[in-house]
Formats: C-alpha cells, sequence, structure tokens
C-alpha cells in the first residue's frame, strides 16, 4: 500500500490551482464517448482532506463516502498520525450490472506530520456522514507513542 507523508501546513491556492489544472488535463484526455467495451478498472484512492487551526486545535476532515465506521482507523505513531481504512466495491447482482466504474475502492492511507506540542492523550475522532473529524489539541504534551483513537 502507497504511503503518503503530509506535513500540516497554511493553504497554499497555487497548489489547489495546479491541482484543479491536472484534473482537467486528465478529463480531456480521455474519450468524451465511453465505450461499453472499455475495461472496468479501479485506481489506487485517496481521500479528501481538509486541515485547519484554530487558537486551540487542529482538525483533519477527510471525506470517506460509502466507508463505514467500522472500516476506518485512526492512529497515533512516532509524531505522525495515520488515516486508513477500506471502501468496498458493490457487487453485481441479478438483474443489474455495471457498464462503468470510475469511484475508487479498496484499501486506503492518509499520514500527516504532527506539529510539536499535539496533546496525544486528547485527540478524538467523529465519524457521520462520511465525513471523518479528527480533533488534535495543541498543548505541551509528547506523541512519540503508538495510540489507536476510537473513531466514534
Amino acid at each position: 500500500m502507497n504511503q503518503k507523508m503530509n506535513t500540516l501546513t497554511k493553504w497554499n491556492p497555487l497548489r489547489e490551482f495546479e491541482q484543479m489544472t491536472n484534473r482537467m488535463n486528465n478529463l480531456f484526455s480521455r474519450s468524451l464517448l465511453p465505450s461499453i467495451d472499455e475495461p472496468i478498472a479501479s485506481a489506487e484512492w485517496s481521500p479528501l482532506v481538509d486541515v485547519e487551526e484554530s487558537e486551540k486545535e487542529y482538525t483533519i476532515k477527510a471525506e470517506l463516502p460509502e466507508v463505514q465506521k467500522q472500516n476506518v482507523k485512526v492512529e497515533l505513531e512516532n509524531g505522525n498520525i495515520r488515516i486508513s481504512g477500506e471502501r468496498k466495491l458493490e457487487k453485481e447482482e441479478s438483474g443489474r450490472r455495471f457498464h462503468r466504474i470510475e469511484r475508487n475502492y479498496g484499501a486506503f492511507e492518509r499520514c500527516f506530520t504532527l506539529p510539536e506540542g499535539t496533546e496525544r492523550k486528547n485527540v478524538s475522532a467523529e465519524f457521520k456522514d462520511g465525513l471523518l473529524k479528527v480533533h488534535l489539541p495543541k498543548g505541551e504534551g509528547s506523541i512519540h507513542k503508538s495510540l489507536e483513537i476510537p473513531v466514534n
């Protein structure tokens, strides 16, 4: 499984523009008329994430549509936070078949380096309506031991 390591940084609108440009190039490089014979394939996926900072905490919000809460895991380890899980592929049923699947399925993992002073003992996670929110309170705490965070 590929592991992407990110650091909590300030939002950069130029980075967003670059990502949008890459998505547009990818969109226009595809055929406009889908072929029925086109193979159904799924690439590795990575959920979209927002990171916010307030006076009291950092908040990581991850979009996890159609992921079940029991398939999401949040862990602190060696100064990093790891969000992992799996979105399961729908199965074809009698009377119904797929001609195209463009949404990605399978296991995912996102890792972020935590800033100094994050209070690991008070980290919490909540999952509702396909959105995972991980709250990372600021403080003097150490973040070097492993810890699994329950997802409520």
